[in-house]
């Protein structure tokens, strides 16, 4: 039996405990017990992703990057991780769907993520299974639309504001094409991949778009674009007064308005030498673009764009990224840390974490990310080497003076000088020459 039709007007099949007997209907019941994207997802997508040049080129950064790791699971160790490892299940990473890869599914999931603050995904296979019954021929990863998905909730009490209110179900429910409406797909929270890197302070478990908060400032970007593609229109020029003699009547005024357009606005007529008669006078009120001063105003809106999105400006180029001091290579290579480490790897982390319900994963393992072929992280992976070479160092140091190579690790993972221990033997370079005991003459050699 598919999940469709084992959670459609029943409850069976769920693994939580039945406390929905005191509890609102689960299907069908008031909005407030269920949780949408809080924004209009078509709205940005064609507002923003398509028309703004700079909401673009930020997802496409955030795009590019975040879909260069791969995946591996890995255990922990006294508290610590060990090394990564790979399996068959992963297998499914490594091709979502068919012809696709990895690379394509992270596009995809920041993609939603970015338009609508959440990613939702589940498995599928050839036989019309989906969820946890998907495990025939073809089993591959599902995007779901995230406007056509409801975060199903429920409590004990019935109350949705109590301590135990928690994810029941997600409802995919995409709308018709041409015909009747496909039949809603319910979901356990152990079925759906749901990535949703930033919060909504709104509501409980539902995420938020970064486009949001800087929506006033793609309005004004687009405005500022709009206001220089008219300079252009208009013949280059900011404004032009035209001032006519006070005796013309409305009809000679009317007609040399439209000839005085005719022969001077648009591009085509930008920069001709303009004649004038019958006591007109002509004023130009500004006539560059610098009087504006649109790099400033322009690019200060590109970098909070920009910011938003955790990009730094000087990795998309922007304006204000490329001027004084930015494109040195100590403060290049310092945008390069800040971006992957405050936004590139998060990302990844949490992208790891939300793919573990769709995956079968191995006893004590966790999955991670593998950002060791990334190549905008080179200086981190040259850093990570000189590290290590320190530490290498120091462990021949503290190894040569006697101490246990055990003790030797826990200190360099811990930073605790209690944690070395003298196993009592001494460097031959700390005793006097002839100090060390000879070998009875019948001693076998050592091996």
């Amino acid at each position: 039996m598919r999940r469709s039709q084992a959670l459609v007007g029943s409850r069976k099949g769920f693994s939580e405990p039945p406390f929905w007997a005191n509890a609102a209907p689960l299907w069908g019941a008031p909005v407030g017990d269920r949780e949408q994207i809080g924004n209009d997802f078509e709205a940005y997508i064609q507002a923003a992703y398509k028309e703004n040049g700079i909401v673009f080129g930020t997802m496409l950064a955030r795009q590019m990057l975040f879909s260069e790791a791969r995946f591996a699971w890995r255990k922990f160790e006294n508290g610590r991780p060990g090394l990564l490892f790979a399996d068959d299940a992963l297998n499914i990473l490594e091709e979502p769907w068919p012809g696709g890869t990895t690379g394509e599914l992270l596009s995809r999931k920041i993609q939603d993520a970015d338009l609508a603050g959440n990613f939702y995904a589940t498995t599928v296979d050839d036989n019309g299974n989906y969820g946890r019954a998907a495990a025939g021929p073809g089993r591959r990863i599902a995007r779901m639309r995230p406007d056509w998905v409801t975060i199903i909730l429920g409590s004990h009490s019935g109350n949705l504001h109590a301590l135990d209110t928690k994810i029941i179900a997600y409802r995919y429910a995409p709308p018709s094409i041409g015909g009747a409406a496909p039949e809603a797909v319910f979901l356990l929270p152990s079925e759906v991949d749901h990535f949703s890197p930033i919060p909504d302070p709104s509501a409980r478990f539902r995420g938020m778009s970064w486009l949001t908060p800087v929506i006033r400032e793609i309005q004004a970007d687009k405005a500022a674009t709009k206001h220089k593609l008219k300079f252009f229109d208009q013949g280059a020029t900011i404004s032009t007064v035209v001032t006519l003699d006070k005796d013309i009547n409305p009809d000679e005024f009317e007609d040399f308005v439209a000839r005085f357009k005719k022969s001077t606005e648009g591009v085509d007529q930008a920069y001709k030498t303009l004649f004038l008669g019958g006591g007109a006078d002509v004023t130009m009120n500004g006539s560059s673009m610098q009087q504006l001063e649109f790099r400033a105003t322009q690019g200060a809106g590109e970098t909070r764009i920009a910011s938003a999105g955790g990009i730094h400006p000087v990795i998309l180029g922007l304006s204000e990224g490329l001027q004084g001091s930015s494109l040195n290579e100590g403060n290049f290579n310092a945008a390069i840390r800040l971006t992957a480490d405050k936004t590139i790897r998060p990302l990844w982390r949490m992208a790891a974490a939300s793919m573990q319900p769709i995956l079968k994963r191995p006893d004590g393992a966790s999955l991670w990310y593998d950002d060791r072929d990334v190549a905008f992280l080179r200086k981190d992976s040259t850093d990570v080497a000189e590290i290590q070479s320190k530490q290498a160092a120091t462990a021949r140091q503290f190894t040569d003076a006697g101490y246990t190579p055990a003790s030797v690790i826990e200190f360099l993972e811990t930073g605790d000088l209690r944690a070395l221990k003298h196993s009592g033997l001494y460097s031959v370079q700390l005793r006097p020459p002839g100090d060390m005991p000879e070998a009875p003459i019948d001693s076998p050699p050592k091996e």
